[in-house]
C-alpha cells in the first residue's frame, strides 16, 4: 500500500459479529467507536456484545465501563466469566430497538 501523504491511517472495516476486539484501537477512539458499533449490531439484530479489552492494568476496562454506563444503547453490562474472557472482556446487553 502506498504511503498516505497526509499521514492518516486508512480506516479499516470492522466485522459486525457481536464481538469487538479493542486491541487495535486507541482509548480515545472509544467515544465514537462504541456507539457506532452498537448501532451496527442493533441494525443486524444483535443485542449481546462481547467487548475484548484485555486484562492488563485494568485502565482500558475502566474506560470501556465508563462509556457503557453513559451509553443509551446499553441496558446492562458485566465482566466476562471463565468461558467468555474473564476480566479481559465485558459483556454488554444492548437496548433492543422499538418496533416500527
Amino acid at each position: 500500500m502506498p504511503a498516505n501523504p497526509a499521514g492518516d491511517v486508512p480506516p479499516h472495516e470492522i466485522p459486525i459479529t457481536g464481538e469487538l476486539d479493542l486491541h487495535t484501537f486507541r482509548p480515545e477512539d472509544l467515544k465514537e467507536l462504541l456507539p457506532a458499533y452498537f448501532q451496527a449490531c442493533l441494525a443486524r439484530g444483535l443485542t449481546e456484545v462481547r467487548i475484548v479489552h484485555g486484562k492488563g492494568t485494568g485502565t482500558l476496562r475502566e474506560t470501556v465501563h465508563h462509556h457503557l454506563r453513559r451509553s443509551p444503547f446499553v441496558a446492562r453490562f458485566r465482566s466476562g466469566d471463565t468461558g467468555t474472557g474473564g476480566w479481559g472482556a465485558t459483556l454488554a446487553t444492548l437496548v433492543p430497538p422499538y418496533p416500527k
